[in-house]
């Protein structure tokens, strides 16, 4: 099943209605294959159609997220950024706290230790998200040339 059906199996569910607006909105936002922000979406579905409101990005983003085809993601900068979760494979984030910028990871062995750590406490693990903060390299660089500066 791909995540357009996925989308409209789900709102057949919940009673709602399928539109050409919310199409235009689940559209754009698969075309995205980067971590984007609300506002960020609502630039690009204006580019497609600018007749859609900000009210109904905002509302169709969220039954995309409650469908489970994206997924938020905080980073600790104060914006909520949305990536593809429907049929991607599950992957963590590593974020500078100096620059912003971040990394998506995969480690098969971070992902046995947790399933451990669940069943250790009892728990069956059905999602989770994990963000390692840092400093990168390039701002690792930049404040050794800093502190190395006469």
């Amino acid at each position: 099943m791909d995540a357009r059906q996925h989308f409209s199996d789900f709102l057949n569910g919940k009673g709602i209605r399928r539109s050409t607006r919310r199409n235009d909105v689940l559209d754009v936002f698969l075309t995205c294959e980067y971590h984007i922000t609300a506002n960020q979406l609502v630039e690009l579905v204006h580019k497609k159609n600018p007749k859609i409101g900000i009210a109904t990005v905002y509302r169709t983003l969220k039954l995309i997220t409650e469908a489970g085809i994206a997924r938020a993601i905080e980073f600790g900068d104060g914006s909520v950024r949305y990536e593809h979760d429907f049929g991607h494979e599950h992957h963590d984030h590593i974020v500078c706290v100096r620059c912003g910028m971040f990394r998506e990871i995969s480690s098969d062995e971070i992902e046995s230790e947790q399933d451990a750590i669940a069943r250790k406490h009892g728990f069956v693990l059905l999602r989770h998200k994990m963000v390692l903060y840092g400093v990168c390299p390039v701002c690792r660089r930049k404040q050794e040339n800093q502190v190395n500066s006469p």
